[in-house]
């Protein structure tokens, strides 16, 4: 994507500073805002970054008041989401032509592929959720998407 993950400070994160190996157990328990991507802020979170994993991850996600995710797609992993607080809109298909509001309590998937942009429906409230993928890499398999290109 356009932009690295970066720390909130403006410094890249070690990751493993929030995970405890348990003995075949990964714990992580803070879960606050440590870094950023794509104008939304995330947690630590639990990695290929920070765990064994190789085929998942998970974190919890924030998008600020009036926060847009830019236009993107999910290049080979799903991704489902769990929205905590607030409301999102999702514009996604060939130009991002098509939306859909999520609201706390929903639950939804995205299909790889899908090109996609995420928008904060509030201009006064944080939208938090708890984003999994079926990648381990978090962030290294997306890529930006051009929605005036279609």
């Amino acid at each position: 994507m356009v932009e690295e993950e970066l720390g909130l400070s403006g410094t890249q994160s070690d990751l493993s500073d929030f995970v405890t190996d348990e003995g075949g157990i990964w714990s992580l328990r803070d879960v606050e805002k440590v870094r950023g991507w794509n104008n939304i802020e995330y947690g630590a979170g639990l990695s290929g970054k920070n765990t064994p994993s190789t085929g998942l991850s998970m974190n919890r996600a924030y998008i600020p008041p009036g926060g847009i995710a830019k236009a993107h797609i999910h290049v080979g992993f799903d991704v489902m989401v769990y929205l905590l607080k607030g409301s999102v809109r999702h514009e996604f298909g060939k130009g991002c032509r098509h939306s859909v509001v999520h609201s706390a309590g929903d639950m939804f998937y995205i299909e790889p592929g899908l090109p996609h942009e995420v928008f904060n429906c509030s201009e006064d409230d944080w939208v938090h959720a708890v984003v999994s993928r079926s990648d381990a890499s978090e962030w290294q398999n997306i890529v930006p998407y051009d929605r005036d290109s279609e």
